[in-house]
């Protein structure tokens, strides 16, 4: 049977400016003023944190693990999210959600959390110094960052079978949750000459397994890092995703890969439609074709393009609402939602991509490009082209280009504000993000699954969280809000 699905988002930001243009400096800076403002001033534990380790359980496989680098800033926030510097980039990793919407809701406030900071850092900057920030997906100079998700999924699912069942789906999504991009940036990309990309991420990818993030992308990531019980659970670790600024779209996006992910567990990997012979072919080769055309031979030996792909997997899905409900994945309301927003972008993008630029990146992008290419009578290689591009992806309300194109909300500010200070009620960040608030100076560290505690008197102790399930408000609220010391909830917590 499926288990709850547990979710978020880990994005990390494009950057520009700073002091000496230095961007690991840029993004130290951007992390520390949101902690100084008084957000957070907890380090980041990295007690258990294992990026080598293999989810198909042998060594040797690749050249390269993650780099875990423990010296950069690094915070934790009292919505139970982490702020942190990964490599050269500002990265906020939302706590973690119970529903699709909801971890739609803490990735818009990461957001906010960067706007915030950003705002903190360049008010303490000379003018010639002043930081940029994108919520985008590379530099336009061949380098790329993460916008990474990550699900809870049952260890008794075999790997291999969460690779053949999730391949056609990472391969394909794009069609409907793809960015957009003008041109490209490596070399079998810009051997096509295109104007005009689905997705940003899909030509850095050259690999169908690895462990790898930043080198030899993978399209099915193997790091085996559950932060929980790793004999109930695995943490599938999702690089192959664009950073969306459209609300729907991330929402979607999220929803229907947790709706996949529970027919995988209840029904087995046989049931979904074969993979691309060439799925690192395929993934570029349908990125590189906005008409939707391109045809890529499975493993059965027929032809599919993206939409079909994504045509059989949103039957797959209903299929399984209707027979199961799928509350494993969310409430009914909201499953209903997922499956509704889904296919309408999917026939959308295919008779008028148009007509869903309110929820459709790619589509909203493309349609803004095209507007001012006609207008101003431009080549599709004018360098203007490329700054409309990263301005759709510019945090700043008053610079973005994504803030005034249409695009449905989700949410009104009240909520996302929220947000930013407060955790989500329905998994263990809610005992994070209260504790956090509440005892922040008894804290000297917190990760995914542990909090860290000091009281002055005796050695650190330790509070486990191996369970994504447990620490929610209904289990803990009552006992945060009758403990009037850390030291009581420590005492609470041992009887």
């Amino acid at each position: 049977m499926a288990i709850e699905k547990v979710l978020g988002i880990e994005t990390e930001y494009g950057i520009a400016g700073g002091p000496d243009q230095d961007p690991i400096l840029a993004s130290s800076i951007i992390v520390n003023a949101y902690a100084q403002q008084g957000a957070s001033r907890i380090n980041w534990d990295f007690e258990g944190e294992t990026p080598d380790l293999d989810a198909r359980g042998l060594s040797g496989l690749t050249a390269f693990a993650p780099i875990v680098e423990t010296h950069l800033a690094n915070t934790v926030l009292s919505n139970g999210a982490r702020l942190y510097v990964d490599h050269a980039h500002p990265e906020y990793s939302s706590p973690e959600c119970r529903t699709p919407l909801e971890a739609t809701l803490y990735d818009i406030a990461g957001e906010e959390v960067m706007r915030r900071a950003l705002s903190a850092a360049n008010a303490g900057l000379e003018p010639p110094d002043a930081i940029t920030m994108y919520k985008n997906n590379s530099d336009g100079k061949g380098n790329s960052y993460g916008t990474h998700e990550n699900y809870l999924v049952s260890r008794k699912v075999d790997f291999s079978d969460v690779v053949r069942a999730m391949v056609p789906h990472f391969v394909s999504r794009q069609v409907v949750v793809g960015a957009g991009k003008v041109g490209a940036e490596t070399d079998d990309a810009l051997s096509h000459a295109p104007s005009f990309q689905l997705s940003q991420r899909a030509e850095f990818f050259e690999e169908v397994v690895g462990l790898e993030t930043t080198l030899k992308r993978p399209i099915i990531n193997t790091r085996d890092e559950p932060h929980s019980d790793a004999e109930r659970f695995r943490r599938l670790h999702v690089i192959i995703g664009d950073a969306n600024m459209s609300q729907v779209a991330t929402f979607v996006k999220l929803g229907s890969t947790a709706l996949l992910l529970a027919v995988l567990e209840d029904r087995g990997a046989a049931v979904f439609p074969p993979s691309p012979r060439h799925p690192v072919r395929a993934v570029r080769h349908f990125a590189l074709d906005p008409s939707l055309q391109a045809v890529e031979q499975a493993d059965n030996g027929e032809s599919y393009s993206a939409w079909d792909l994504q045509d059989a997997l949103w039957h797959l899905a209903q299929d399984y609402v209707a027979d199961t409900g799928a509350s494993a994945v969310a409430p009914e309301t909201e499953v209903a939602e997922i499956l509704t927003q889904w296919r309408e972008m999917l026939d959308g993008v295919r008779a008028d991509p148009s007509g869903v630029a309110d929820r459709v990146d790619w589509a909203a992008k493309q349609r803004v490009l095209q507007g001012y290419r006609e207008r101003h009578d431009l080549s599709d290689t004018d360098a203007r082209l490329r700054a409309i591009d990263l301005q759709y992806h510019d945090l700043r309300p008053e610079r973005s280009l994504s803030a005034r194109v249409g695009l449905r909300r989700l949410f009104e500010v009240s909520p996302v504000r929220d947000a930013v200070h407060n955790p989500p009620r329905s998994t263990r960040a809610f005992f994070r993000g209260r504790c956090v608030e509440r005892f922040p100076d008894e804290i000297v560290a917190a990760n995914w699954d542990s909090l860290v505690f000091d009281l002055g008197d005796g050695p650190l102790q330790r509070v486990p969280m191996m369970d994504p399930l447990r620490g929610t408000a209904d289990l803990t609220e009552n006992l945060l809000e009758t403990s009037t010391s850390a030291a009581d909830l420590l005492r609470a917590l041992d009887g």
